[in-house]
């Protein structure tokens, strides 16, 4: 059956048109009728309980909807719920998080899982104040859980949400700024619904991701907004919304080492602060390097190398850092290091948590395991 709001056109006189404030209440209509019929089906969605929908909106923080589901499984199967994650092992729970990046994402959870814990007796708060204050939280995620979770009228504004209420009013103000982000939330909860908010957060933040998308053409045709949208009128959805140039990335050049002996491999712990705190990494050199000097640094080591071969480059790009890397395959005669655990492949795929930025040269050696 179509929702009648789907086809609504909204009417406006071009000599007295909707103001910004009567332009956000007008949405509400459509977007939640496309929305009932448009949503989809997500884990998360299913049982949308507070710790449920604080994990998923953790995880789909620069990481895709569908990259995100089997990571979500694997983490509710792991840690249950609020008091299983506050006592989570750190190294259990960061191979847990291993291929979503952004590690403090993880260890933020684990900090606020053990202040639920300690200060609301385990029960995730329904106060976007309160949830503000969380570690990890910010205002987006506190909007998402206390709007989808308990119901309560706060705006969930990321960046899907910006750009569909740029186009929507024709702002061209920078959307980077936390000031327009903010302005942008206190409009919302002037103008949503009292009774349906969850499902406007997630209308709002559900076009963006499919229909207003972030890269490409909109998809205005299938826009339950397009009548009201001023950026689609006016021809500005090329250069809305606008953002303001970033610094360019610091590129960092890197020589990755993947030393084996006796079916084992070279790894090493990460400082506890900094890029990739505590996590484990393959040995690796800043620059670079040729064999010689390879074999030169291994010498240092007490290694003794008997075969060595290029193992290809990669890149590997973090948000204010970029690593150009190329590696070594390198076969020695002994292990013997106070320098670097030798673990075997069934240890490094299922207990020593090891970043994305090595995901190359990890497939490199389960792919010939």
């Amino acid at each position: 059956m179509e929702h009648f709001y789907e086809k609504l056109q909204i009417l406006e006189s071009e000599k007295k048109p909707l103001t910004p404030t009567e332009r956000l209440r007008a949405i509400q209509g459509p977007l939640l009728s496309w929305y009932d019929s448009h949503a989809r089906i997500l884990p998360w969605r299913e049982t949308p309980d507070p710790y449920r929908v604080w994990i998923s909106e953790i995880m789909l923080q620069q990481t895709r909807v569908e990259a995100v589901k089997p990571y979500f499984a694997r983490f509710l199967e792991a840690f249950p719920d609020v008091q299983a994650l506050a006592l989570a092992d750190d190294e259990r729970l960061l191979k847990m998080w291993e291929g979503l990046g952004y590690y403090n994402r993880a260890r933020n959870l684990k900090k606020a899982a053990q202040i639920v814990v300690e200060e609301y007796h385990g029960r995730i708060p329904s106060s976007y104040e309160k949830l503000k204050k969380l570690p990890g939280i910010g205002s987006y995620t506190a909007g998402a859980i206390a709007s989808i979770a308990y119901g309560i009228k706060a705006p969930a504004v990321d960046g899907n949400v910006l750009r569909v209420l740029s186009r929507l009013l024709a702002s061209e103000e920078d959307i980077l700024k936390a000031s327009v982000k903010k302005k942008m939330e206190q409009d919302l909860t002037d103008t949503m619904p009292g009774d349906r908010v969850s499902a406007f957060n997630q209308g709002l933040i559900e076009i963006g991701a499919i229909v207003c998308v972030p890269n490409g053409q909109p998809k205005c045709g299938e826009c339950p907004l397009s009548s009201l949208c001023l950026a689609r009128r006016k021809g500005l959805l090329d250069s809305i919304p606008y953002k303001s140039s970033k610094k360019p990335r610091r590129v960092e050049e890197r020589t990755i080492l993947i030393l084996e002996s006796g079916g084992k491999i070279a790894i090493e712990k990460r400082p506890d602060s900094g890029l990739l705190a505590s996590l484990y990494q393959f040995p690796n050199l800043d620059g670079h390097l040729g064999e010689k000097e390879v074999r030169a640094f291994l010498e240092s080591c007490g290694f003794i190398s008997l075969k060595m071969e290029p193992a290809g480059k990669a890149k590997h790009v973090f948000s204010h850092v970029e690593w150009h890397m190329q590696g070594y395959r390198i076969l020695l005669e002994n292990t013997v290091s106070d320098r670097y655990l030798f673990a075997d492949l069934t240890e490094i795929r299922t207990k020593y948590p090891l970043p994305n930025a090595f995901s190359a040269y990890i497939k490199l050696i389960n792919r010939e395991s």
